[in-house]
């Protein structure tokens, strides 16, 4: 039985690393916001920013690219169910993406709050 649970988890596993990959591979939206995470990680290494710093930015670049990936599912999703256009369908699309759009200044906000102080605080 733990056995049963253990390899499932493992086939998890794997079916989520696929998924990432394919989202990397395939998705424009995916591959913009994974640009704009390694522009901030190397900011961050430049500025040397805090620990708590870290975690903040982490935890805002974690949550775009997992709504990104939610968007992604969602929109393949209701193309396959009504392929041609539907007002409902765009509706629920619309969503999705506002879903995108907070997280996305939020991240922005962090981003700022984050960052400012290092480049004001620059002697050139």
């Amino acid at each position: 039985m733990k056995a049963n649970f253990i390899t499932k988890r493992l086939k998890g596993g794997i079916y989520a690393m696929k998924g990432f990959y394919l989202l990397l591979k395939t998705e424009p939206s995916i591959q913009v916001q994974a640009g704009i995470s390694i522009l901030m990680v190397v900011a961050g290494s430049y500025f040397d920013i805090s620990r708590e710093e870290w975690m903040l930015q982490t935890l805002a670049i974690g949550l775009v690219m997992s709504l990104e990936g939610a968007n992604t599912a969602i929109e393949e999703i209701a193309d396959f169910i009504h392929p041609e256009f539907h007002t409902k369908i765009g509706l629920i699309k619309d969503f999705a993406a506002g879903a995108v759009f907070f997280a996305a200044v939020a991240a922005v906000i962090i981003g700022i709050l984050i960052y400012y102080p290092y480049i004001v605080n620059i002697n050139l």
